[in-house]
């Protein structure tokens, strides 16, 4: 994963020539000092989930960014999990089945 130029609020990863960029809502120098409430109401229910084969790392990677994760858990259902949220609310998951 790499960090995008500073006049971005982004995350760009890369893994075996796939990118996904997480980006916010908002360029850099347009970003209101709080969400607007009408924009952000109904993303806490939206969930992305990403296959992830080394959770851990994205953990560690994640982290190492300044990102807010908590430590990944195995569901109940056996899939290892490591859950975000990005800056306009929208749930991430990045998951993998435990062998």
């Amino acid at each position: 994963m790499e960090r995008l130029p500073r006049t971005s609020t982004g995350y760009l990863l890369r893994l075996n020539g796939v990118e996904l960029m997480l980006n916010t809502a908002y360029e850099a120098l347009q970003r209101p000092s709080s969400p607007e409430p009408a924009r952000i109401a109904a993303h806490e229910d939206t969930g992305l989930f990403f296959g992830c084969p080394d959770v851990d790392a994205a953990y560690r990677c994640l982290s190492g960014m300044g990102v807010k994760a908590t430590q990944p858990k195995v569901a109940p259902y056996g899939m290892k999990q490591l859950n975000v949220t990005d800056p306009d609310g929208y749930a991430l998951c990045f998951q993998w089945q435990v062998a």
